[in-house]
């Protein structure tokens, strides 16, 4: 099955940058729309980001849009999230998931990462 990991989580001041990778195991996974979601300690999972197989449609969350950025690169199997202007209330494990369809609902993902911490600090 397909398998995902993250990484490029750590700990960055609020208004700085930081990027997330999101590397599959095989080639397979270039036919999978890929969301990013986030859950803070304490705090029920939540919807980030997506991005369709192509790569041509991409949805955000509204905490995010502007600042968030979602990339794609076939040939290397791997989503990107580009983080900008951060903010403490960012701060949560980050987790990358692939499905049939871009969707911000969790249940609609078949395959999970493992997350990546990132803190942003005040």
């Amino acid at each position: 099955q397909v398998q995902l990991v993250e990484s490029g989580g750590g700990l960055v001041q609020a208004g700085g940058s930081l990027g997330l990778s999101c590397a599959a195991s095989e080639r397979t996974f270039s036919s999978y729309a890929i969301g990013w979601f986030r859950q803070a300690p304490g705090k029920e999972r939540e919807f980030v980001a997506a991005i369709s197989w192509s790569g041509v449609n991409t949805d955000y969350a509204n905490s995010v849009q502007g600042r968030f950025t979602m990339l794609r690169d076939h040939a290397k199997n791997t989503v990107y999230l580009e983080m900008n202007s951060l903010k403490p209330e960012d701060t949560a494990v980050y987790y990358c998931a692939a499905g049939r369809l871009p969707n911000s609902n969790p249940f609609a993902y078949d395959y999970w990462g493992q997350g990546t911490q990132v803190t942003v600090s005040s």
